[in-house]
């Protein structure tokens, strides 16, 4: 288990939030192999220590002519938008303004030290295939997909360049992750392409949502953080076993693993194909109470005292 620590996000960084996330993997009895605290041959892990790498690989797609440099301001990429959006645009991406730009412009502009960011530079007449592991063929045109901000004015990469650069030299095989970044994907493999690099298998994962609801769960509605869970008295056993149901099944009636059972019967061909699975809370309480009961009177008094 490899665990690193997405924070390029400066705006929405929280002091002390990483500190918690850890525990919290902690608590529910996980461990990983390389990491924060642990270290490992791919270190750091953390991205805010890894822009050195980050502006590298844009470089080198500056110079193969795979991504351009932008200077547009705030205010003329919001007008740009309004515009777009009034005039009922089926998508609203930028413009290209930046991709006129002569050498000489650029170098200008370069010179007399104006913000920029780094964009990839899309092309317009393709057809990109991508074989999800999960959901199967999906055909993205390229004409739909924004010349994605890799690297952003302060110097911190985006998640899409971010995720490629690490993803790869962590020598990562597999990417599992919820049905919303299927968007992301022919960002994805543009940057893999024009990289020269292989991209790892991916697959796209349901989303939780509430019973009755439409879509997806959110953290401003009810308590969805693993935290809060364990507080009000969940065994972190239980919602283990009750999350890996959530989008999987075994093919049989069986609901009852322990986390090493599910490791060696889980496989992708189980994994639901669909964009949203139920969050149950009342089988939740269920599986919560048959674990209650697996406990000795004393080692229930222990969870007690220690919530």
């Amino acid at each position: 288990m490899v665990l690193r620590v997405e924070d390029t996000d400066r705006e929405r960084f929280v002091e002390g939030s990483l500190e918690r996330a850890l525990q919290v993997i902690k608590d529910f009895g996980l461990n990983w192999d390389e990491g924060p605290e642990v270290g490992g041959p791919c270190s750091p892990y953390f991205q805010s220590q890894r822009l050195k790498l980050y502006k590298k690989y844009a470089a080198q797609l500056i110079e193969q002519e795979n991504a351009y440099y932008c200077f547009c301001t705030k205010e003329r990429l919001d007008q740009m938008r309004k515009l777009q959006q009034e005039a009922h645009l089926p998508v609203t991406k930028y413009d290209g303004f930046c991709l006129k730009l002569t050498p000489e412009q650029v170098k200008d502009n370069l010179e007399k030290n104006l913000p920029y960011v780094i964009r990839l530079k899309v092309p317009q007449d393709r057809i990109l295939v991508f074989n999800d592991i999960i959901l199967g063929r999906i055909e993205f045109p390229t004409g739909d997909v924004e010349d994605q901000i890799l690297l952003k004015s302060d110097g911190f990469p985006t998640y899409h360049l971010a995720v490629v650069v690490d993803d790869h030299l962590m020598e990562i095989t597999h990417i599992l992750r919820g049905s919303e970044w299927l968007a992301s994907v022919p960002k994805h493999m543009l940057i893999y392409e024009y990289l020269g690099w292989e991209m790892p298998a991916t697959g796209h994962l349901p989303n939780l949502k509430e019973v009755g609801a439409g879509r997806k769960m959110s953290k401003r509605v009810g308590d969805v953080a693993a935290a809060e869970f364990l507080k009000n008295g969940y065994l972190p056993e239980a919602l283990l076993n009750f999350i890996m149901l959530l989008g999987w099944n075994p093919g049989t009636e069986r609901e009852i693993f322990s986390l090493d059972e599910f490791i060696k019967a889980f496989s992708l061909e189980r994994i639901h194909k669909s964009d949203l699975v139920a969050f149950d809370r009342e089988k939740l309480l269920w599986f919560n109470g048959y674990y209650i009961r697996q406990l000795s009177g004393e080692e229930l008094y222990e969870r007690l005292v220690s919530l």
